[in-house]
């Protein structure tokens, strides 16, 4: 079986990674011409984490990443709105490990040259068009350097693993346009802090309108240095409006330390983290609507293609592992590839679109929109307003609505086809 994948990111890696454990090869087109270990942090959830730990990477991931052991929700004003263990701390079988996003694709690129060899990685193929027939789909492409057409490459079975603005996906929905923007711009940057300066914690403060998440991705084995990752959530435009795209554009620290200035806490100084950031990057907080289909009989999407949600409850990169790894589990198990990608699509479209649409509704993040809707002023006691066992309620539905909730993630099938 001819597979081909478009994209070389975290999904379009981890899937041909799979597919090879499962007796199948993958050929990879990624429109970059030479890859980088590029972009910020990125936390992967005891699910996602299982499947990589299936694939043999779990002490590799923790070499490179951190296990998370704690989660802090709390106000603008330090006041705690909730707390939980995270991972292995909280009684998972797998850990959550925060890394660095560039670190994890080329953990899994690295994996997929030693699997499948340099031939398995295209580099600097652009998708232009592709055209499927009764026995393949042919695929059309030019030089990311040149612009020149590239011979055209022919597949049983076509992944589209490329990103919000896939290719793939734009093929079969021609009409459906820009992501969609809520007006909300992440502002993200990496610190160096000296060690010992936190702890395996991720930091949730603020609600929607200003909001300021940070956890460590990283520490060095010999100086104890943390590579500390945040992002500031800062209203920038109106809603629905066009987002300015650039995934590289420069941000200023100066405004960012004076909107965060009283963010100071016991364990948290933010104004001192942005002050000490290097780059910092300035992202439109966008996805795109559920889709009604992702398969077409040969070719179907995956992760950001299929689903692009916004970044909260640390879903986007997890739910793309867990594509890769159902792609690889059906493709082998069904009789044949088309029934696969149905079975596929079956089991994770749904789920997808309600992650999709629950993280419009703030997602886990819910608990700091209602401390902030009903204890915005400072002598308010949180409690009197907003009982525990409703902070925990909420906490719960979104693990269970994303996958992870404890009995259920314990409970549910592997991914790995019995011998």
């Amino acid at each position: 079986m001819r597979i081909a994948i478009i994209g070389g990111g975290i999904v379009g890696l981890t899937t041909a990674l799979s597919l090879c454990r499962v007796g199948l090869r993958a050929t990879v087109y990624e429109a970059v011409a030479a890859p980088a270990p590029l972009g910020v942090g990125i936390n992967l959830l005891p699910h996602a984490v299982r499947e990589l730990t299936e694939l043999g990477l779990l002490e590799k991931l923790l070499s490179a990443g951190v296990s998370a052991q704690q989660l802090v929700y709390r106000m603008a004003d330090g006041r705690e709105v909730w707390r939980e263990p995270r991972g292995t701390a909280a009684g998972y079988a797998w850990p959550q490990v925060s890394i660095h996003r560039g670190q994890l694709q080329m953990l899994l690129l690295d994996e997929v040259m030693a699997d499948l060899g340099e031939g398995a990685m295209r580099f600097g193929h652009v998708l232009q068009s592709l055209s499927a027939g009764p026995t393949g789909v042919a695929l059309h492409f030019t030089d990311r350097r040149s612009g020149a057409a590239l011979p055209v490459e022919h597949a049983d079975v076509v992944i589209g693993a490329d990103g919000i603005h896939s290719a793939v996906r734009r093929h079969f929905y021609p009409d459906e346009g820009r992501p969609r923007w809520n007006g909300i711009s992440l502002f993200r940057g990496v610190t160096r802090l000296p060690a010992g300066a936190v702890g395996a914690v991720t930091h949730w403060a603020g609600h929607s309108k200003q909001k300021f998440v940070g956890y460590p991705i990283h520490v060095d084995e010999a100086s104890g240095e943390i590579l500390f990752n945040w992002i500031c959530d800062l209203p920038t435009g109106a809603p629905g409006s066009t987002p300015r795209e650039d995934w590289n554009r420069r941000a200023d620290a100066a405004g960012l330390i004076e909107r965060y200035r009283d963010w100071r806490w016991p364990d948290i100084d933010v104004p001192a983290i942005i002050r000490a950031a290097g780059d910092i990057l300035e992202f439109p907080m966008v996805d795109r609507d559920p889709l009604p289909q992702w398969t077409f009989s040969r070719i179907t999407l995956a992760g950001d293609a299929a689903h692009p949600m916004y970044p909260i409850g640390s879903n986007g990169a997890t739910q793309g592992i867990i594509d890769a790894r159902a792609l690889a589990y059906f493709l082998a198990t069904e009789p044949t590839a088309t029934s696969g990608l149905a079975k596929y699509e079956e089991e994770r479209r749904p789920r997808t679109t309600e992650i999709v649409l629950g993280n419009r509704a703030h997602g886990p993040d819910r608990v700091l929109e209602v401390a902030h809707e009903r204890a915005a002023l400072r002598h308010t006691t949180l409690s009197d307003v907003f009982p525990l066992e409703e902070r925990a309620a909420i906490a719960l539905n979104y693990k269970r609505l994303a996958g992870f909730d404890p009995a259920e993630l314990a409970a549910s099938r592997s991914y790995t086809p019995e011998s």
